[in-house]
């Protein structure tokens, strides 16, 4: 099924040109030194770690001191990924926080035998949650279906990120471990 979905977005950004407007979900202040993007897939246990046990520490010590911005970017390795970032998208001003309530809730949401199965579960989660997301309007939305699919197609051809979670620090791959020492040190000596 990833190898099917791999191949659909492939094809489909030879032929897309649109151009969504959506808005990158980010994390510190947009003049910040240093700018993280973070490939991710909702899906991913490795991206749920990275939001439980990395990102905290790094919001405090870099985000929010305004040394370091992070830009969140889709990555979705599977049909429950996808529909999952579309939701996240569909709703600018709760973005980030939906983001971060699939990473914490990723076990209550993120089961099923079949697609429809995750998106019926994945609906209840966020109905439940009482985000101000039109599930049905999101997860059909063109523009944003374009805007993620862009993502990993973009994430794929210029950085050549093929798992996640994948950091880049000021358009570098970060090729260490990925571990809040490791990340430490890099920003550290970017500072």
């Amino acid at each position: 099924m990833k190898k099917l979905l791999f191949i659909f977005i492939a094809f489909f950004g030879l032929f897309s040109s649109s151009s969504a407007e959506a808005i990158r979900i980010t994390s510190g202040k947009e003049n910040a030194k240093i700018t993280i993007i973070a490939y991710e897939s909702l899906t991913c246990s490795h991206c749920a770690d990275f939001h439980k046990n990395i990102y905290p520490q790094l919001k405090k010590d870099f985000i929010d001191p305004g040394l370091v911005k992070i830009e969140f970017r889709h990555f979705p390795l599977d049909a429950a990924a996808f529909n999952a970032s579309k939701i996240v998208q569909c709703n600018p001003q709760q973005s980030l926080e939906i983001l971060e309530s699939l990473y914490a809730n990723q076990k209550n949401w993120n089961k099923g035998k079949t697609v429809d199965e995750l998106n019926d579960n994945l609906k209840k989660f966020i109905d439940k949650k009482g985000y101000k997301v039109d599930f049905k309007k999101c997860t059909n939305d063109k523009k944003i279906e374009d805007f993620v699919l862009n993502d990993r197609i973009e994430g794929a051809k210029d950085f050549k990120v093929n798992s996640t979670p994948t950091i880049i620090i000021n358009n570098k791959k970060f090729d260490k471990s990925l571990n809040y020492k490791n990340l430490k040190k890099t920003l550290e000596k970017l500072i």
